[in-house]
């Protein structure tokens, strides 16, 4: 998989069309005021400083639930005493995420590593950082109906297409699947033909992650978490004290680089704020 893949990368460079996998943050400006700073780095990978947005920003909002974020602290913990145990299990679980690994593992990329290094790292410096930064958890939680409803409709409808594809060989879809996605991968000085066949991989996996799931079921659950960042951004300003930034506060939210399309596309017609207010991860 390895040198095809690399060589397949390297000669799409001269012909690719315009890509939608990319390495530079999408900044959003709120109408109501602040940024929304959108992050694209890779599952499971430490990305470079190169790589890492330089963007100030205020407070920062995961793509989790508040429990998920505890699980992170608790894996960590993990981790450190018994090094790869996440990793190995994830590996031999059969799953999506596994194949990723898998992927992951033949590459020369600084991975895979579970919990996620750039998540985590985001979460200890707001924790650290002048004073602690607020922290934002974008899932609901299961406590929440809409949300529940969205998690049965998504479930219903990735079984019923598992039915209907059961005799096509989830190898080979991940094989074409990543092999489509090199042409999708922008090009950057900081990014050599390794991260990129790892950006090809983590496109696959999302793709599987969402396979069965329509439009209208995709673009509910971007709008909803959309939704909620514009919450977490309007949180900052009513709590904003130094005003000298007349931008007004800023949002960073890191996101897998596979699912920033979706979550762009959302921002259209600027879905109304629903309110959230920051968490506190135990450690």
């Amino acid at each position: 998989m390895h040198n095809r893949l690399t060589e397949a990368l390297t000669h799409s460079r001269s012909t690719m069309p315009e890509a939608d996998l990319v390495w530079s943050p999408t900044i959003l400006d709120d109408p109501e005021g602040g940024r929304i700073i959108l992050w694209p780095h890779l599952p499971c990978v430490r990305m470079s400083n190169e790589l890492r947005t330089r963007e100030h920003w205020d407070g920062v909002a995961f793509i989790a639930s508040s429990d998920e974020l505890e699980i992170w602290i608790e894996e960590e913990k993990q981790d450190l005493e018994s090094p790869g145990v996440h990793v190995a299990a994830a590996m031999a679980s059969g799953t999506t995420l596994g194949r990723l690994l898998d992927d992951l593992k033949t590459l020369d990329v600084d991975g895979p590593s579970i919990p996620e290094p750039e998540p985590l790292r985001l979460l200890h410096h707001a924790k650290n950082a002048r004073g602690g930064l607020p922290i934002f958890a974008l899932e609901p939680t299961t406590e929440d109906e809409m949300w529940m409803e969205w998690l049965t409709c998504a479930a219903d409808a990735q079984v019923t297409l598992s039915s209907l594809i059961a005799g096509i060989s989830v190898g080979r879809r991940w094989k074409k699947q990543r092999s489509a996605a090199i042409e999708r991968v922008a090009q950057s000085r900081y990014v050599d033909v390794e991260l990129g066949a790892a950006a090809a991989s983590s496109a696959a996996w999302w793709m599987e992650e969402c396979r069965g799931l329509d439009e209208a079921l995709i673009a509910q659950r971007a709008t909803r978490i959309v939704a909620r960042m514009r919450g977490a951004l309007a949180e900052l300003r009513e709590g904003r004290v130094d005003d000298s930034d007349s931008r007004g506060p800023s949002l960073l939210v890191p996101v897998h680089q596979p699912r920033l399309p979706a979550l762009a596309a959302a921002f259209e017609g600027w879905p109304d704020v629903e309110s959230i207010v920051a968490v506190t991860i135990k450690e």
